[in-house]
């Protein structure tokens, strides 16, 4: 390959269709998704992949029925523990985008932890995007944005990097490959603004089934496209 991305995002899709197929509960095509996501990490972080952005829980999946909820924040929060150690052996940093204001105290303090512990590291950043939406991103940066220009700054000398400091994403890359898995034709309100330039790389494979071979797919065909951002 080429070209290794820089920043690689990806919607985590199928978990449940996983779980349906074998006639198991939901929650079982949860806690295999998150062993997915253990083995693409380190693989990226392998590659020399500086930034990986996955989509973890959404502001609209707070609308799933409550145990399904309630078993996912439990996941989360126990994989924090166990890979705390593991996160730090390879050397990277862990950030969470989003709101996760939201979620029980127990379960900030561990995400909390998490980011103070390994903020030394240089390698990879893994940004988990929480209680998170596009929309609301971009909403929260006008915001903010707005607050500048109540100050006294001239709106008019303000170009798209001034504005793209006030998003969750300020200290990261620009998007390069952005994959979605279980075939689904949408980018389901996930960093809006950042894909901008993307290559979308769609799979049919469910995300507990997309292992690294899956991922190495993807990379080599990012590595073989032309890039023009609009050019």
């Amino acid at each position: 390959m080429d070209r290794i991305p820089e920043h690689i995002a990806i919607i985590m899709d199928g978990n449940g269709r996983w779980a349906r197929k074998r006639n198991l509960p939901r929650v079982m095509g949860h806690r295999e998704g998150v062993k997915t996501a253990d083995l693409v990490i380190e693989a990226c972080a392998r590659l020399g992949v500086k930034a990986l952005t996955m989509y973890t829980f959404s502001t609209e999946n707070w609308k799933r029925p409550q145990e399904e909820i309630s078993a996912l924040m439990d996941l989360l929060e126990k994989s924090i523990f166990e890979n705390s150690r593991k996160l730090n052996e390879n050397n990277i940093k862990f950030n969470v985008i989003g709101r996760p204001e939201r979620f029980t105290p127990s379960l900030r303090k561990a995400l909390e932890d998490l980011i103070m512990e390994t903020s030394s590291n240089t390698g990879m950043t893994l940004s988990l995007a929480l209680n998170y939406g596009g929309r609301r991103e971009i909403l929260d940066a006008a915001k903010a944005f707005s607050a500048e220009i109540l100050k006294g700054k001239d709106p008019e000398t303000f170009e798209e990097g001034d504005f793209a400091r006030f998003l969750y994403t300020r200290d990261l890359p620009e998007v390069d490959l952005m994959i979605r898995t279980s075939g689904e034709m949408r980018v389901s309100n996930f960093l809006l603004w950042q894909i901008a330039y993307a290559e979308i790389y769609v799979t049919d494979t469910l995300w507990p089934d997309f292992r690294q071979p899956e991922l190495m797919k993807a990379i080599k065909e990012y590595s073989a496209r032309e890039r023009r951002f609009g050019a």
